[in-house]
């Protein structure tokens, strides 16, 4: 059996050994995981810009333990202790925002006409941050925010029926009829929809809903809520599996999750 505690250790003291140029295909080939470029470590942790970071380690600004380095290409691993202007950064393979997302921003890493809802997050910030789904760009609440696929991918899939939960407000006062035909699926054009929950909290004012879906197909709620002659005039979205919106956070605000809410999230998946 192979020791890859071991392979690992190898492949790092390799690259810093190695002069000739070739160390990052050295690592791509062996696929070392967690094993990177102190520029990388650093830029990952949107700590400055890779051209940036670069000046810095090579003006003496970078120590790894209690030696200063001056490559920017020395090789580092999660666990190193990194050090900037005497701060130590800390390497975090998955970070996790909940993000208040505002009216009139879209949903997608970048956009050469349209503000994104990563232009909310600093200019200094990680490199591979995506949304986890989509909500429409007049549409608000919550949207996760990370770099973890395979969360991302669990959280997405119908097939593992998380349940998503809105507020919708309608032009006309929702029916009884409404909700059954919400919990029997509603056909729509190109697909039928999975049964939805669909509730009226307030019996006073039948136009404010609750609608609880486990997938997400473009415009959904609004397709569905057509389809029974009602219009969608204010779409917000509460809760994703366990984590609820936080109601502190103003439209265009965010945070990191908790301890809490990341092991509530990864549990119901």
């Amino acid at each position: 059996m192979i020791n890859n505690a071991c392979v690992k250790t190898h492949a790092f003291s390799e690259w810093n050994r190695n002069e000739t140029g070739k160390t990052s295909a050295y690592i791509r080939n062996r696929r070392i995981q967690g094993i990177m470029r102190l520029d990388k470590y650093l830029a990952d942790m949107g700590v400055g810009k890779r051209s940036e970071l670069k000046k810095w380690i090579r003006s003496g600004k970078v120590r790894v333990g209690e030696t200063m380095i001056k490559d920017p290409g020395f090789a580092v691993q999660e666990e190193s202790e990194v050090f900037l202007n005497g701060e130590q950064i800390r390497y975090r393979q998955y970070v996790y925002y909940l993000l208040n997302k505002p009216s009139g921003v879209i949903s997608a890493t970048e956009d050469p006409r349209q503000s994104t809802v990563l232009d909310l997050l600093p200019e200094q910030r990680r490199k591979d941050l995506f949304p986890v789904g989509r909500l429409d760009k007049d549409t608000e609440g919550l949207l996760l925010i990370t770099n973890d696929g395979v969360l991302a991918h669990q959280l997405l899939s119908p097939k593992r029926h998380v349940d998503k939960v809105y507020f919708a407000r309608l032009d006309k006062p929702a029916e009884e009829k409404d909700i059954r035909a919400f919990a029997d699926g509603i056909e729509l054009d190109d697909f039928t929809a999975l049964p939805a929950e669909l509730s009226i909290p307030d019996p006073e004012k039948p136009e404010e809903t609750l609608v609880t879906i486990r997938e997400g197909k473009f415009h959904q709620i609004k397709r569905m809520f057509l389809a029974q002659g009602k219009e969608v005039v204010y779409l917000k979205r509460l809760s994703m599996g366990t984590l609820q919106l936080d109601e502190k956070l103003e439209p265009g605000e965010y945070r990191e999750l908790t301890d809490e809410e990341l092991c509530g999230l990864k549990g119901r998946v």
